[in-house]
């Protein structure tokens, strides 16, 4: 199963990357990133429907979507480990992270995701909310296949 990433603004050098690079890098099969912009000035909610299509034009065809967003579901690493695996053994060839803008996400990506995944009700810097989910996603690998990463 491939894992796609897909982010509102780009990346850009420091220890944020560097985490994410790092967690990254333990994936089999690795994750791809796909980062959008829109930068002309819109209103707030014309963006974020804007930003919304741009996100939702990165998911390939027969993904799951999980959308990262504060009001979503908080989920513990062994359940959300298992609902990869589901997918996994379900045969679906890929699950989309969408990680919005400053704003969040418009409703267009809240109908479409087959989960909304908080991080908790704190707020995250989002370039931290990708490496955040690069050791979950490792963690999930680590849980799925045995390994002693993940303690109980």
């Amino acid at each position: 199963m491939q894992a796609l990433l897909a982010a509102v603004g780009r990346s850009k050098a420091g220890p944020e990357r560097s985490l994410f690079e790092h967690y990254a890098g333990r994936l089999r099969g690795g994750i791809t990133v796909r980062e959008v912009e829109e930068k002309r000035p819109l209103p707030v909610a014309e963006r974020m429907a804007r930003e919304g299509e741009l996100l939702l034009g990165c998911v390939p065809a027969g993904a799951r979507v999980v959308a990262l967003d504060e009001r979503g579901k908080a989920l513990d690493s062994r359940t959300f480990a298992d609902r990869l695996g589901r997918w996994r053994d379900e045969a679906v060839p890929s699950v989309a992270f969408l990680i919005g803008g400053a704003d969040g996400h418009s409703d267009a990506v809240r109908q479409r995701a087959d989960l909304l995944l908080s991080f908790g009700v704190m707020t995250w810097p989002h370039m931290l909310v990708r490496g955040l989910l690069a050791e979950q996603l490792y963690r999930a690998q680590c849980i799925l296949d045995g390994h002693p990463y993940h303690r109980d």
